[in-house]
């Protein structure tokens, strides 16, 4: 049996009411999920999420808010990151979706793109929640020293035109 998420939070559809759902993760699955996105540390996860159940589909939307520490991808310096992001989310049921062939080219359609499979009558909303913070964490994240840090190992922002890239790329070129 699969090891259940680090932010698990199953939700039975039949549940559903119209007070909205609010999900906090613990020290414990907050530790778990920097490790799982290679981030210094997830300090706070808070999400506050409405459901609606149509039918067998279940939309959901709220807010994420959340608390980061991740490296700067130049320098490596610690940097705190406040994260506030919509959530838009669908469950379907798994027997709903085409079965599709797996060497079969498939053009999907922008609600298709959007739609989170579940099977029988409950979904993990929690970790629906975690691929949002996944997605929203920015891989690319500079700091304030990311230039230092660049002029310090002899890197160079496209345009200028010295440092030892600068040379090698001179003389690379022909006269």
């Amino acid at each position: 049996m699969a090891e259940a998420p680090e932010f698990s939070r199953m939700v039975d559809r039949r549940s559903i009411t119209a007070q909205p759902v609010t999900l906090t993760a613990t020290e414990q699955e907050c530790a778990a999920l920097a490790e799982r996105f290679a981030i210094v540390s997830v300090e706070r996860l808070e999400a506050v999420v409405s459901l609606e159940a149509k039918g067998e589909d279940v939309h959901a939307k709220g807010t994420l808010e959340a608390k980061v520490v991740q490296s700067c991808a130049v320098s490596g310096d610690d940097l705190q990151v406040t994260i506030s992001e919509p959530l838009t989310l669908h469950f379907v049921p798994e027997s709903a979706l085409p079965d599709y062939d797996p060497d079969e080219e498939v053009d999907l359609t922008e609600e298709e793109l959007d739609q989170i499979p579940y099977d029988g009558t409950a979904f993990d909303l929690g970790e629906a929640v975690a691929q949002t913070l996944a997605l929203a964490i920015d891989p690319y994240l500079e700091g304030p020293n990311a230039d230092e840090a660049r002029r310090q190992h002899g890197l160079v922002e496209e345009g200028e035109q010295d440092g030892p890239l600068a040379d090698m790329l001179r003389g690379l070129k022909k006269d």
